[in-house]
C-alpha cells in the first residue's frame, strides 16, 4: 500500500514524465504493429518486413533510454534516510521504480493495440474511408501470439533496463585481506627477527626485547615461545578486515570540475570513419523516394557511416561540453561565468550523453530532409511516427536528466542562497549554460549532417 502511495501520490511534473514514457511505447507498439500487418499483407516479401522491423530498434531504444531517465528523476523512489526502518530499503524502491516503469510502458502498449485495432476496423467500421487498410492488413486474422510477443518488447525491455540501472551497489570499495604474518619468528639459539607492522614499530625492537626478556626473567629464563609471541601479537597484528573503509572513496561518475571526461580522442575517430563511409556511399545514385520500408543503394554502407557518426557524437559530448565549460571561464571569468563553466564541468559526463544523442538524431534528420529534391513527400505515415518518435524522446530526455541536473544540485544551491547569493544569478547562471551548449553544439550538428548529405547530393 505505501508503494502505491508513493507511485500514486506524485507531484504533476513527475506524471507527466511517466505519461511521455507511455506515449512513446505507443508509438514503438503501433510501429511494431503496423510490421506485422504487413507481414501479414505481403507474405511473399520477407525481406521487406524484416527491413521494417529493423528499422524498429532505434525507436525502441529511444523509448527504452527515455523511461531509463525517467525512472532515475522519480522523487518517490529516491532512497531517502528512515525507509529502511519501515522496509522500503534500495531493493524495494528499485522494484518500485521497475513496476512503474512496466505499469507506463504496458499502458502505452494497450493503446497502440486500441489504435491498432481501431484502424484495422476490428473494433469498429473502417476509419478515415479504409485509408490505413492497406498497411494493417484488416479483414485479416491477427495471430495471439506474435501480437502479444511484439507488444510485450518495450515492457520486459524497459523494466529490465530499469532493474539493472537502479540495482542497489555496496558504497564501500572491495578490499581483499592482506597475507600477514607473525611479527616473530624466534630460531633456535638466536635473536627475534621482526618486520614492520601497520602504524607501530619495527617488531623486535627495543620495545618488544623488553617485553620478550621480561617474559624469560620470570620463567627462569625457560619460558616458552608461545609466551612470548601472545605477549607481542595483540600490539602488532591488526586484521585489515575489520578496518572501516575510507569515507574518500567514491564512484567512477561522480568525477570533480577538473577530470576531462575520456574518450574524446576515439569519438573524433569515429565521427571521421562514419562521414568517410557515407561518403563512399554516395558514390551511387539515390533512389527517388526514402520510406519506411526503403533505404538509399549502398545501404549497408551508409547505415554503418551513420552508426559510426552517431556512436562517435555520443561519445563526443561529454568532452565537448567540459570544454564548453572550460571556455565559459576563459579571460578574467566573473562570479556568473566561473559557476556556469563550473557547472558545466562538473555535469559533462551526466548531460553530454544525452546531449550527443539529441545530435545525432537532429542531423539524421538534416541530413536526411535534405537528400532528396522531389516535390512529393520523402517520409511515408510510418517513417514520419518513427521519426517523431525518436527526436521526442531525444529531447524529452535531454530534458529529463536536466531535471536530473538540478535535482543533483539541489545541496549546492542551497548552500550559495544561505551564504547570500541572489537568486537571478542563478538562475543567470543556468541560462548562460543553456546559451552556452546551444551556441557550441549547434553549429556542429549542421556541420556534421552537411558533410553527411553533401557526397549524396551532388
Amino acid at each position: 500500500m505505501l508503494d502505491l502511495r508513493l507511485t500514486r501520490a506524485a507531484r504533476p511534473a513527475v506524471q507527466l514524465r511517466r505519461l511521455l514514457v507511455a506515449a512513446a511505447s505507443a508509438g514503438t507498439g503501433f510501429l511494431l504493429l503496423s510490421c506485422l500487418g504487413y507481414a501479414l499483407k505481403r507474405p511473399e516479401a520477407a525481406g521487406s518486413g524484416a527491413l521494417r522491423l529493423a528499422w524498429c530498434v532505434v525507436p525502441v531504444a529511444a523509448t527504452v533510454y527515455l523511461a531509463l531517465a525517467v525512472a532515475r528523476t522519480d522523487p518517490g523512489t529516491r532512497p531517502r534516510p528512515g525507509l529502511s526502518a519501515i522496509g522500503l530499503g534500495p531493493a524495494r524502491l528499485m522494484a518500485v521504480s521497475a513496476l512503474v516503469t512496466a505499469l507506463s510502458t504496458t499502458l502505452g502498449s494497450l493503446v497502440a493495440l486500441s489504435l491498432f485495432l481501431h484502424l484495422r476496423g476490428d473494433l469498429t467500421g473502417l476509419p478515415f474511408d479504409g485509408a490505413a487498410a492497406s498497411f494493417l492488413a484488416a479483414g485479416k486474422s491477427l495471430p495471439l501470439a506474435a501480437t502479444l510477443t511484439l507488444l510485450a518488447v518495450v515492457p520486459v525491455v524497459a523494466t529490465v533496463a530499469v532493474a539493472l540501472a537502479l540495482r542497489p551497489r555496496d558504497p564501500r570499495p572491495v578490499t581483499r585481506p592482506q597475507r600477514r604474518y607473525l611479527p616473530f619468528v624466534r630460531q633456535a639459539g638466536g635473536p627475534a627477527m621482526g618486520g614492520r607492522t601497520a602504524g607501530g614499530p619495527t617488531a623486535g625492537g627495543p620495545a618488544a626485547s623488553g617485553r620478550t626478556g621480561g617474559v624469560e626473567a620470570a620463567g627462569g629464563g625457560g619460558a616458552s615461545e608461545e609466551g612470548t609471541l601472545a605477549a607481542a601479537a595483540p600490539a602488532a597484528v591488526i586484521d585489515p578486515r575489520f578496518t572501516s573503509p575510507s569515507l574518500t572513496d567514491k564512484a567512477d561518475d561522480d568525477k570533480g570540475p577538473g577530470d576531462t571526461p575520456a574518450g574524446l580522442p576515439w569519438a573524433v575517430a569515429l565521427v571521421a570513419a562514419g562521414l568517410t563511409a557515407q561518403a563512399y556511399a554516395g558514390r551511387t545514385p539515390p533512389t527517388p523516394a526514402f520510406t519506411f520500408t526503403t533505404v538509399p543503394t549502398g545501404a549497408g554502407l551508409f547505415l554503418l557511416g551513420w552508426l559510426l557518426t552517431a556512436v562517435g557524437l555520443v561519445l563526443a559530448a561529454p568532452g565537448l561540453t567540459h570544454l564548453c565549460g572550460r571556455l565559459l571561464q576563459c579571460a578574467r571569468p566573473g562570479a556568473l561565468r566561473l559557476l556556469a563553466g563550473r557547472g558545466l564541468m562538473a555535469e559533462a559526463t551526466r548531460i553530454g550523453r544525452p546531449l550527443g544523442i539529441l545530435c545525432a538524431v537532429t542531423a539524421a534528420g538534416y541530413a536526411v530532409t535534405t537528400l532528396y529534391d522531389s516535390p512529393g513527400r520523402p517520409f511515408g505515415p510510418l517513417s514520419a511516427l518513427g521519426a517523431l518518435v525518436v527526436a521526442g524522446c531525444a529531447f524529452a530526455t535531454l530534458l529529463t536528466v536536466a531535471v536530473e541536473t538540478r535535482q543533483g544540485r539541489a545541496e549546492t544551491t542551497d548552500a550559495l542562497l544561505r551564504l547570500g547569493a541572489p537568486a537571478t544569478v542563478l538562475r543567470g547562471a543556468a541560462a548562460l549554460r543553456a546559451v552556452a551548449l546551444l551556441a557550441f553544439f549547434a553549429p556542429l550538428t549542421l556541420a556534421i549532417a552537411a558533410l553527411a548529405a553533401f557526397p549524396l547530393t551532388r
